[in-house]
């Protein structure tokens, strides 16, 4: 049958490592930190690495001078793609790409921001599918006084100062979706 090839083909790439279920929806709706609409006025807290989640947020960063340190785009906000500035902007210098599903995180999604991690240069990572839940691992995986910001709709750039008491609401957070949490820690850790 046409297309399943393909499907099964990609399996790998994609392979559904957590998913967020319905009940926790509700509890993502709520800011995890202050928001900010003015880019330079959020990066004046800022005084550590700085991961940006979204392209809106990102844009905002280049726009304002300042690249993150790790960028997960994947050109499109509020479900609806991005205008062709602002794709072009966060995507001129994409480093890392990978596949991530709505509403899930993918086990090439965890290992490529591992990676982004790993790397010494600005890394942006463009995910083909979502990257709204990318901020939740990437507050447990930053290092102490790094800054994740991803962008609140409607309301601004949500930023989250990574401190020990942030990583441990995010693992009790992530131990709550359903799938192999195990083997998450595994590749985040």
């Amino acid at each position: 049958m046409p297309g399943e090839d393909d499907r099964s083909a990609s399996a790998d790439s994609d392979e559904q490592l957590l998913v967020l279920p319905d009940a926790l929806r509700h509890e993502l709706k709520e800011p995890m930190g202050p928001i900010e609409t003015d880019a330079d006025r959020l990066l004046e807290a800022v005084d550590g690495p700085l991961i940006a989640v979204g392209d809106v947020v990102t844009y905002h960063f280049l726009e304002a001078g300042r690249p993150p340190d790790v960028a997960v785009v994947d050109e499109r906000t509020k479900r609806e793609a991005v205008d062709e500035e602002i794709r072009e902007t966060v995507t001129e210098e994409t480093t890392l790409e990978a596949t991530n599903p709505p509403a899930e995180l993918s086990v090439e999604m965890i290992e490529t921001l591992v990676d982004a991690f790993d790397r010494e240069e600005p890394t942006t990572i463009l995910v083909d599918g979502e990257e709204d839940l990318v901020a939740l691992p990437a507050i447990v995986a930053a290092p102490e006084g790094a800054s994740v910001v991803y962008g609140q709709p409607d309301e601004g750039m949500v930023h989250v100062k990574v401190t020990d008491d942030h990583r441990a609401a995010m693992r009790a957070l992530l131990e709550r979706f359903e799938g192999d949490t195990e083997r998450f820690w595994a590749l985040l850790e």
